[in-house]
């Protein structure tokens, strides 16, 4: 059975606790700045409440939860990560108040993919209409949906194999546009269904068509002069 609201709601993790990554073998290993925990032989079935329960609990955290009920739990972004990811939205800001077509979100939003998986991209972008179809209790907890675009930013301590195994997750799930961009070998991976995986080194610019009509990205604007 699962956690009773109260002890969900209890659950926290202090922020002295060391804990020791337990993964699937099938997966692709997280990287330093991240664990994987099973607690489902404790606690037993750990469903969506219990799951957005645990996170309001422990706010401090940035967790994710596996489509096989593991929980990622990730240290914060360091200082170049999240002043990248910083200034990726804002350039994106401007686009999303002019375009109108759809509704964006940070890194601090989780989305409750079909395959069950819970996870948190650096970025994301959901269409108005897919939006304005959700019920606003859905609409305020973690959306049960894949956002039709989705950026992850890799850090120093992220495992580049984790990163793509996401961004594949995410296609699988219904994006309909994905980049994994790469400050550190300034490599841009470019994710649409149905085609190939594009690898761009050093890109200029990247654009969002058609998924995000008129935009496009000038990454000198987003990592800086070389």
């Amino acid at each position: 059975m699962g956690l009773s609201p109260s002890a969900a709601s209890n659950f926290e993790i202090p922020m002295s606790t060391e804990v020791h990554p337990v993964r699937s073998p099938a997966e692709a290993p997280v990287g330093p700045g991240a664990v994987v925990l099973d607690i489902r032989p404790l606690l037993g079935k750990f469903d969506e409440d219990d799951f957005y329960r645990f996170c309001r609990a422990n706010p401090e955290r940035r967790i994710e939860r596996t489509s096989q009920g593991e929980l990622i739990v990730m240290t914060p972004a360091g200082g170049e990560s999240g002043n990248i990811e910083f200034r990726l939205a804002g350039l994106f800001w401007n686009w999303v108040e002019t375009n109108g077509e759809g509704i964006g979100f940070s890194s601090s939003t989780g989305f409750l993919l079909p395959n069950g998986a819970e996870r948190s991209p650096d970025l994301a972008w959901v269409a108005r209409a897919r939006w304005d179809a959700l019920a606003p209790d859905e609409q305020e907890r973690f959306p049960p949906l894949c956002p039709d675009f989705v950026v992850e930013i890799r850090s120093r301590s992220d495992s580049l194999a984790t990163l793509k195994a996401k961004m594949q997750e995410y296609l699988d799930n219904g994006a309909r546009l994905g980049w994994l961009i790469d400050p550190i070998d300034r490599v841009v991976w470019v994710y649409r269904p149905g085609t190939e995986v594009e690898r761009l080194e050093n890109p200029a610019e990247i654009s969002g068509e058609p998924v995000l009509r008129g935009f496009t990205l000038e990454l000198g604007r987003l990592w800086g002069p070389s």
